[in-house]
């Protein structure tokens, strides 16, 4: 079974930081449906993932009503078979007007 990989950039950690425990605890959520998604080729259509328009490479995905997160695709990992996913940044939907 492949696992995905995760690495986050550093800011997108520090937009982490700044959400509220509740909406850290929506993203970890939402990451447990997106991982699924990875495995199976099919993400959760509640996930609304998507291409990102304005960066070529770049993905978008709802983890919450106002909640957005951005990742890429990376190298794998070697050693480890599977996806290996960047997240480059998260908070509201204000992340895709800055």
């Amino acid at each position: 079974m492949t696992v995905p990989t995760f690495e986050p950039v550093a800011r997108f950690l520090a937009e982490f930081h700044r959400l509220s425990p509740a909406q850290q605890a929506a993203f970890r959520h939402a990451v447990a449906l997106f991982r699924d998604g990875l495995t199976s080729g099919s993400f959760h259509p509640k996930l609304r993932v998507k291409s990102f328009k304005s960066e070529s490479g770049v993905y978008e995905m709802t983890w919450a009503y106002n909640g957005r997160a951005l990742w890429q695709y990376g190298d794998p990992i070697p050693g480890k078979p599977g996806p290996h996913v960047e997240w480059l940044r998260i908070g509201t939907h204000d992340i895709f007007e800055r």
